[in-house]
């Protein structure tokens, strides 16, 4: 089989995964058929986490295995979740991929891996607080293809926002391979972070308080 990542990438990869503070476990969700993307996708999870001693790898059908999915509110393959792992003990961050993290994405892969292993957003305080305070759930999608500079920015955004509460949850979605979806919330342009099912939007790599600002709104909607 050939390899998906270079040894210049899986070099740099490793590197970078020197700096991992304490394990994650990684858990990916295929289907057996009908998925473009899943071969592909446990490939290069399976390749990322080989790099490092402190990552492990859990792999699930998602429809075989309904009851998982549910747990971690998984409806899409292939889907992707990035947890703390402490001995036993899973700590799911909200941390979500729905599709391949391919092109520039892969490097919101390799940042969420080292965000969550350090359990620290890296949020400012007001962006903190205000997340800690929700007392409705968010969902954050964020739309991207694997050409898009600027969509990583906005997907570790969001992400970091997800591990601040446990009622937040952010998922990266790949456009390409949803279409339905982005079609439903009017992807026209990526990055584009749609909150609560369509509630609010925001189009671009923007600054915390402009999230958090479309946030407050969706909420009060």
């Amino acid at each position: 089989m050939t390899k998906l990542l270079n040894e210049d990438i899986a070099d740099q990869v490793r590197e970078a995964f020197a700096n991992i503070q304490n394990p994650v476990e990684i858990l990916y969700f295929g289907q057996g058929q009908d998925c473009q993307y899943c071969d592909e996708t446990q490939q290069l999870l399976e390749e990322v986490t080989a790099l490092s001693d402190h990552l492990g790898l859990k792999v699930y059908d998602i429809q075989a295995d309904v009851d998982v999915a549910q747990k971690f509110n998984i409806d899409k393959s292939p889907g992707i979740v990035i947890a703390a792992k402490d001995g036993d003990q899973i700590t799911d961050y909200g941390v979500r991929f729905a599709g391949v993290p391919s092109g520039h994405e892969f490097t919101s892969l390799i940042q969420d891996i080292l965000i969550v292993s350090t359990r620290d957003s890296g949020l400012n305080t007001q962006t903190r607080t205000f997340l800690k305070d929700l007392t409705q759930p968010v969902l954050l999608q964020v739309f991207v293809t694997p050409t898009c500079p600027y969509c990583p920015s906005a997907v570790i955004l969001a992400h970091k926002m997800a591990m601040e509460n446990p009622l937040v949850q952010a998922e990266m979605v790949e456009a390409i391979e949803f279409p339905e979806l982005s079609n439903q919330f009017g992807v026209s342009g990526v990055p584009q972070t749609t909150i609560n099912s369509g509630r609010g939007n925001v189009v671009g790599a923007v600054p915390e308080a402009n999230l958090v600002a479309e946030i407050q709104r969706a909420l009060a909607n």
